[in-house]
């Protein structure tokens, strides 16, 4: 059984596992509209969520990793350098909310490194957020759900976001709501 095509106009982006759907789609007009979708999900996250981050170089990935991190460190931390873990691969950050870790996965050369990285435990007890997450399809955690970034080709500031996950998922029910705000 494959899973229903969700629309895409990026050909390079991996198959959905079965039984994946879109949930939720909304317009972002740019950076600061992404950075705002990334600010009304935070509250809605805790240890064992997994927002998977799918896109191509530049659609958004790091932007919205970078606001929603800040968003669960709290008003003061607006300022705070939050660094991409494209070459170490993962950074973590304490927050009120519990333990976040942010991996960039587009180096990997086989998806078993997640567990030299240790993400796969983390995936039960942090927040996780993990760009390119490609890199291990169709093999994605049944209670995660991707956030894919889209750029419309008519638009290149703007972006289409979607929430992707299995039909029954708690997480795509919690962060719907901040998907359907305007």
């Amino acid at each position: 059984m494959s899973a229903p095509h969700i629309p895409t106009a990026d050909p390079d982006l991996a198959p959905l596992p079965a039984g994946w759907i879109a949930h939720a789609s909304r317009a972002l007009a740019g950076s600061d509209a992404t950075a705002a979708l990334a600010q009304a999900m935070a509250p809605h996250l805790g240890p064992g969520d997994c927002v998977l981050l799918q896109g191509q170089l530049g659609a958004g990935k790091s932007h919205f990793a970078r606001a929603l991190i800040r968003a669960l460190l709290g008003p003061d931390a607006q300022n705070t350098d939050i660094p991409s873990p494209s070459f170490t691969l993962v950074q973590s950050y304490d927050t009120p909310s519990g333990e976040v870790w942010h991996a960039d996965l587009y180096r990997l050369s086989d998806p078993y490194e997640i567990i030299e990285l240790g993400l796969d435990l983390a995936m039960d007890q942090a927040i996780c957020l993990i760009e390119w997450p490609d890199r291990i399809a169709p093999d994605w955690p049944a209670d995660a759900v991707c956030l894919r970034l889209e750029t419309p080709p008519q638009t290149p500031e703007a972006r289409t976001a979607t929430l992707i996950a299995p039909r029954q998922n708690d997480l795509a029910a919690r962060l719907t709501p901040a998907m359907v705000r305007p």
